[in-house]
């Protein structure tokens, strides 16, 4: 049967509040085992942090998504040798290089694709800002130059980059259909037209939470056509810390993002269950 398995983002943990006062790594991760999550996403170049991470989600049958920000294909190599040694579900590339044209990301695309194959974890290329996949029409050149590339879809991005008018019309409703028909996993963030990351606690944001579900449901089922009976798919709750998060003017959040990763999870577990009937 296939399986949704909801992992919650470290980086999210992070407080950044005017306190001053961040929690151990180790008291994150009990965090996010107690909520019952079934695993992390983190920055995996760090060799003894993520074999601290790993040996700690290992007893509790948890996984986790590994992070990486490569700048070259050799950049790659490192970070496949450390998740090779500690074990992934899968892991995310942040391309970190802004190339102009398709043709300077043919070698690096090709590289990391064939190093992708000596190992036995997935590996997939996230849409994210300020990286090779920046803008949502430069993917979209990207798919028509490697139709099987592997993606993990951050659609918050797309929709505060391309500030898409509302409601979304049929022809940008296709592109981003077309970019979840590529995509292997979802980053879990709501944007509105203006901001990256919108509380989806907040009921005037009611209809960016719903625009976003429409569109994981729609990436879901497509994910389900494509993948083994037995295959799973990871959706991360990403709802980031400051500056990501918008401030009041005490400087503190202006919701409590772990209460709405919650509710995103939620939100994804119905969807999920829904598509399967």
């Amino acid at each position: 049967m296939q399986k949704l398995i909801v992992m919650q983002s470290l980086w999210a943990m992070e407080r950044r509040q005017p306190d001053g006062m961040e929690r151990t790594l180790e008291k994150n991760v009990e965090i996010i085992i107690e909520a019952g999550y079934g695993g992390v996403s983190t920055d995996w170049r760090d060799r003894e942090r993520s074999k601290r991470i790993a040996a700690m989600l290992k007893p509790h049958g948890m996984v986790a998504e590994g992070q990486c920000f490569p700048r070259t294909v050799d950049d790659l190599k490192s970070v496949l040798e450390i998740a090779t040694e500690t074990g992934l579900h899968h892991l995310d590339i942040q391309p970190d290089v802004r190339p102009r044209t398709i043709a300077e990301c043919v070698p690096l695309i090709e590289g990391w694709l064939r190093l992708a194959e000596e190992v036995d974890f997935p590996v997939y290329i996230e849409t994210h800002r300020d990286r090779m996949t920046t803008d949502l029409y430069f993917v979209l050149d990207l798919l028509d130059r490697f139709p099987e590339l592997p993606l993990l879809a951050d659609l918050s991005h797309f929709l505060v980059g391309r500030e898409f008018a509302d409601p979304v019309d049929d022809e940008n409703h296709a592109y981003i259909h077309r970019v979840l028909d590529n995509s292997w996993a979802l980053h879990g963030r709501v944007a509105s037209r203006e901001q990256v990351q919108v509380e989806v606690s907040f009921p005037h944001h009611r209809k960016w939470l719903d625009l976003f579900l429409a569109w994981w449901d729609y990436g879901i089922r497509s994910w389900r056509r494509r993948s083994a009976a037995d295959a799973e798919l990871s959706f991360v709750c990403e709802l980031g810390p400051q500056p990501y998060a918008i401030s009041g003017p005490d400087g503190r959040d202006l919701s409590d993002r772990w209460g709405d990763a919650l509710i995103l999870r939620d939100e994804i577990r119905a969807v999920f269950a829904k598509s399967g009937g």
